[in-house]
Order: structure tokens, then C-alpha cells, then sequence
């Protein structure tokens, strides 16, 4: 259910309704008919000269939530304490979180019950299972067989999962790097052969990996995955799987982000 005021620390979305010389009135486009405020001092970094050449009325902004007073309807608001990382994060939270209402509504409307019936017979589960109703979406645009293996049932989930299907666009990583091979036995392109094979084995059937020649001793290995994470973890499995081989028969292998290291 929505808070009726973001938490201490927390980062908002919000629109500049009015800029005065010594702060800026801004809506919190996450809690209707919330404002806060944005004083001069917590504008900008160093002194402001003029507060309209940092911030204007209709503008976006993303900050930070450093009190809030339900008591007397105050929310305290920075806007310099937000770095840029931070503001990027907000906004793709913000933007996934209007897709997922989207998609949600579209739900509703195909199971022909009410939005609030949808948080109260799953939504709130979904949401404590997987973080976000849009990462509930994106994970099972990813995985049609997510939401029977963590236990959700219900007359809800085919049209769910197909929702998801068409909506969520999957998007993939790519990171490479290059192997430094050399092997002394009398063998040692075979061993090599064998070893560059089994490095582009992966357990994930949406993990590709390849392996290339660049030229002698080089060869240059990309992992394609749905995350960082799966890439990173993939490329060091498939560098212990030619460790593996390359040590039993005379080799050795070293591993380079850039071809010059």
C-alpha cells in the first residue's frame, strides 16, 4: 500500500512548482498531493548567486528526503545530495514503476477485476517476493516457469505471464576479455582445441560464450548474459574450465581485460 510520506534518506522524483529566492516548493510525483521543500542552501554545492540558474518551475528533479513532519504536512528536500548515479537510478526506478502500473491495469482489465483486488490477491505478494511489481514482470518475462516455482497459484498467472511476454524486453550484457594460452606438450593444439570448446559451455541456455583467435598466444572470449553478474560469474567459470585442462598437460593460460595488459 502507498505511504502517505517517503521515508527519511529516501530519494523522490518531484516537480518544481514554484522557485522562491530562498528555496523551491516541489511536488512529489510518488505521493499525490505531497510537497516539499528545497531550501537555498541545499540546492546547490558552494554559494548560490542566483537560485533560478540551478533550478526552474516545471523542472524534473530527483532528491533527497532529509525530514519529514506528517504532524505539520513538511517534507525537507535536498537536491545536492543526490549524485548522478543516484539520479539515474531514481529516474529507471520511476519509469519501471509506471510500467509496471501500466501493465497491471491491462490485468485488471483482462481478468475483469479491480486494481485494488489485484494488490490484495497477489500484488502485495509478488512485490515481497521479487522487490517490484516490474521486477515480478521482468522476471517472468525471463523465466515463464518463475511464478509456480515460488508457489503462486491462481486463475491470474497465464495472463500474467503472457502480459509480461509482450511487454518486457529482456536487454542483455556483453563483457570480454582475452586468454593468453600456451601449452609445451607435443599435444598441445589439441589440448587447446578441447579446452577453448569447453570454455563455451555454459549451464544457463540464455549465456552464450565464445572464444576467438586474435593471434598467437592471444585469443579474445565474450560472454553474452541477461546481467553483469551472470556475465562475470560465466567468464570466470569458463577461464577455470581451460585451467583446468591447460595445467594437466603441460600449459598455461593468464586472463586480460584489454589486449595490451
Amino acid at each position: 500500500m502507498q505511504k502517505d510520506y517517503p521515508d527519511e534518506g529516501e530519494f523522490i522524483l518531484g516537480t518544481v512548482i514554484k522557485v522562491q529566492n530562498y528555496g523551491a516548493f516541489v511536488t512529489l510525483d510518488e505521493y499525490p498531493e505531497r510537497e516539499g521543500f528545497i531550501h537555498i542552501a541545499e540546492i546547490a554545492s558552494g554559494w548560490v548567486k542566483r537560485i533560478r540558474n540551478h533550478i526552474k518551475e516545471k523542472q524534473k528533479v530527483v532528491c533527497k528526503v532529509m525530514h519529514t513532519d506528517p504532524g505539520k504536512g513538511h517534507v525537507d528536500l535536498s537536491l545536492k545530495r543526490v549524485n548522478d548515479h543516484q539520479k539515474r537510478a531514481k529516474i529507471k526506478e520511476w519509469k519501471n514503476n509506471q510500467k509496471a502500473t501500466r501493465l497491471l491495469t491491462m490485468l485488471s482489465e483482462e481478468l475483469d477485476i479491480s486494481i485494488e483486488t489485484c494488490h490484495n490477491e497477489f500484488v502485495k505478494d509478488l512485490i515481497k517476493k521479487y522487490g517490484s511489481l516490474y521486477e515480478a514482470f521482468e522476471e517472468t518475462a525471463y523465466d515463464q516457469d518463475t511464478l509456480e516455482e515460488e508457489g503462486f497459484m491462481g486463475s491470474w498467472i497465464e495472463s500474467f505471464k503472457q502480459i509480461a511476454k509482450d511487454n518486457i524486453l529482456i536487454q542483455f550484457v556483453d563483457i570480454k576479455g582475452y586468454l593468453d594460452i600456451r601449452s609445451y606438450n607435443d599435444h598441445g593444439i589439441q589440448y587447446i582445441r578441447e579446452a577453448l570448446l569447453k570454455a563455451e559451455e555454459s549451464d544457463y541456455d540464455d549465456v552464450t560464450i565464445e572464444v576467438h583467435y586474435v593471434g598467437a598466444p592471444h585469443y579474445s572470449i565474450t560472454i553474452k548474459a541477461p546481467d553483469y553478474k551472470i556475465a562475470e560469474e560465466e567468464l570466470k567459470k569458463a577461464v577455470s574450465r581451460i585451467e583446468d585442462i591447460l595445467n594437466s598437460h603441460d600449459g598455461e593460460i593468464s586472463f586480460h581485460r584489454k589486449l595490451d595488459e
